[in-house]
């Protein structure tokens, strides 16, 4: 039995790099689970696995090795199963845009909930700085100023300019990073400003839907160059983030400053919505909470509510 590290997943094989540096082509047999919920891919791009070869550089995965922590999400195709993005990683890179494509700030708050029960640090950088007129300077200020009050980094980039470009890369040095977005914010060009000799494939945005187009088909680990111990994770382009593997008090409790308030809530469960006396809300009205991450939260609790309760819970 050889041990080594899956480095591609295209969901039918995977390419795991040995220990002695090899590069092999695996496949599975038969069904994994991930603490008994159904996946639609069993192995991630990170996992340590123990494979067997089966000759001509091809081999079988038979056993996952522990993993240090993972990111999930629901499948968009399958919304009953789960979707493992990555594992083993130290931290995630969340780039996102202000323009082109516009803000969509509630993405922000639901790429976190896929971070936060896991205890991954995130780093959320604004892309396209070099495009940021009056306004969005403005909101670029207010954002980073709400993520940093609650510990994450936030950091404006450009690859137009270089804004940002070395800060940042000093932050992935020595790490295994998870790097993602939505399609169309410049994820791929940003990683190649880091690291010219990956030529990641980039393309514009489409000029009939203003939407990014996917450029990354699967998930897949590189090597940073020039730095030591230092990989980045690249994925494929993400639309939408729903949450049917959480519960209302799982979202309570990873909105991080929500959490730290509730201890003064009057109710030990306050779901700080209707209930008289909450912390949470208090704060809200006084400033002292993000209006924009409470309103967030209500709308990621209510479509976790409006999922019928044994239809969430029909393959756990």
């Amino acid at each position: 039995m050889k041990k080594g590290k899956v480095i591609k997943s295209t969901g039918s094989w995977y390419q795991i790099l040995s220990e002695e540096g090899e590069t092999v082509d695996c496949r599975i047999i038969g069904k994994f689970r991930l603490n008994g919920l159904k996946l639609t891919n069993p192995v991630a791009v990170g996992d340590d696995v123990e494979y067997v070869d089966e000759g001509e550089e091809e081999g079988l995965i038979k056993k996952i090795l522990p993993r240090q922590n993972y990111v999930v999400r629901q499948s968009p195709r399958k919304k009953h199963n789960l979707h493992l993005i990555a594992s083993n990683v130290d931290q995630a890179v969340l780039v996102i845009t202000i323009v082109n494509p516009n803000l969509k700030q509630g993405f922000i708050d639901r790429f976190l909930m896929m971070t936060e029960p896991h205890d991954i640090p995130a780093i959320i950088v604004f892309n396209k700085s070099d495009l940021f007129g009056e306004e969005e300077e403005m909101i670029l200020a207010g954002l980073i100023a709400i993520y940093e009050s609650i510990g994450y980094v936030a950091m404006a980039a450009s690859s137009v300019s270089g804004e940002g470009i070395a800060e940042l890369k000093a932050k992935l040095e020595g790490k295994v990073t998870l790097i993602s977005g939505q399609s169309g914010v410049g994820k791929s060009t940003l990683i190649n400003a880091i690291d010219s000799g990956l030529e990641l494939r980039t393309e514009e945005i489409s000029d009939s839907s203003g939407k990014g187009q996917h450029t990354t088909t699967f998930a897949e680990m590189f090597k940073v160059d020039g730095l030591e111990n230092t990989f980045i994770i690249d994925t494929p382009g993400i639309k939408t983030l729903a949450f049917n593997n959480l519960e209302p008090m799982d979202v309570a409790h990873n909105f991080r400053e929500f959490f730290m308030e509730s201890e003064n809530c009057k109710f030990g469960n306050c779901s700080h919505r209707n209930e008289p006396k909450c912390a949470v809300k208090e704060a809200v009205e006084k400033g002292e909470i993000s209006e924009l991450r409470y309103h967030n939260y209500l709308q990621i609790v209510e479509e976790i509510e409006d999922q019928n309760y044994w239809e969430r819970h029909t393959d756990m």
